[in-house]
């Protein structure tokens, strides 16, 4: 069965197994969600549903969001996501999804927005390598060849140079869940996620499990 919540990344730790041996863990607070939409078929052609996470004041919410959210009879959300699910039609607008969602055990895949690193050479962005650092070399860690001059005459697509890195959707996938909190929501996966401590991430079912 497909599942999904989001949560916010709270931070890294480690803890011990059942062996005694560390286990490197992110801390996740996955919900309270609240189902905030139901998409059906008949009227959106398609099912899923709208979830909502995260405390806002009212003053940040604009005049159509509050509509949306009073028709469905829920607080205001900061967060609002779709899933696709299986069992779309078993859930109601207002249920509660919590962190017990999950059990530990879960493979599941976690989409966040990754650090922003802001303008990077090729060096740093893509892995590349320097020229010699000696006196009179001239190219230390400049790009490199461009491609041919007289034929083709341009530089093709895809060439790996410096620009904006980081900022971007990100999915690590097939990550243990470890251990769940379901009296604090809380979720502790094997390994690190995509963002920043306090940003916003999505656990689904792994789709390469």
């Amino acid at each position: 069965m497909k599942k999904a919540i989001i949560g916010k990344k709270l931070g890294m730790t480690q803890i011990f197994d059942e062996n005694n041996k560390v286990v490197p863990v992110t801390v996740i607070e996955a919900g309270p969600c609240v189902v905030t939409q139901k998409k059906t078929v008949e009227k959106d052609g398609y099912e899923a549903i709208q979830v909502g996470y995260g405390v806002i004041k009212e003053k940040l919410v604009n005049k159509p969001l509050k509509g949306h959210f009073s028709k469905a009879g829920v607080e205001s959300k900061r967060l609002l996501k779709e899933f696709k699910l299986e069992d779309s039609n078993d859930y109601q607008v207002g249920q509660e999804l919590k962190a017990d969602l999950f059990v530990a055990g879960d493979k599941v895949d976690v989409s966040g927005v990754s650090k922003g690193k802001g303008f990077q050479g090729t060096i740093k962005r893509w892995n590349g390598h320097r020229g010699p650092m000696t006196h009179g070399s001239k190219f230390h860690r400049s790009v490199g060849s461009m491609g041919a001059s007289s034929d083709p005459s341009r530089t093709f697509k895809n060439k790996k140079m410096p620009g904006h890195m980081g900022n971007r959707n990100t999915t690590v996938l097939n990550l243990e869940v470890v251990k769940i909190m379901p009296e604090k929501n809380i979720i502790l996966i094997k390994g690190g996620v995509p963002g920043p401590n306090k940003g916003f991430v999505v656990i689904r079912n792994s789709v390469k499990a």
